[in-house]
């Protein structure tokens, strides 16, 4: 499986939250079923995710701005929730 080619299909059809905000109270209304967090992302929200028991993480090999790139995005994601993964097989990822 190669993530960043799931990561993208998963973007376009399925239903992906971007942003540390978003993914936050996803998790917290239960609707995330992955997260996805950048390996410089903000230490407070990392320590949040490492907290959460029941959904499952996934820390991106790369900073935000490659996140946000391999989301198809012009802009830097530092985190995502994926509540549908459209036609996409990322939920195949393991907690990393």
């Amino acid at each position: 499986m190669d993530f960043n080619t799931s990561l993208r299909k998963a973007v376009k059809t399925g239903n992906v939250l971007l942003g540390q905000n978003k993914t936050k109270d996803c998790i917290q209304e239960g609707k995330a079923k992955l997260v996805v967090v950048a390996e410089n992302c903000p230490g407070n929200f990392k320590t949040f995710i490492n907290e959460q028991d029941e959904t499952p993480v996934y820390v991106y090999s790369g900073s935000s701005v490659q996140l946000g790139k391999a989301c198809g995005m012009p802009f830097v994601v530092s985190a995502l929730a994926v509540i549908e993964p459209g036609e996409s097989d990322i939920l195949n990822i393991k907690r990393v």
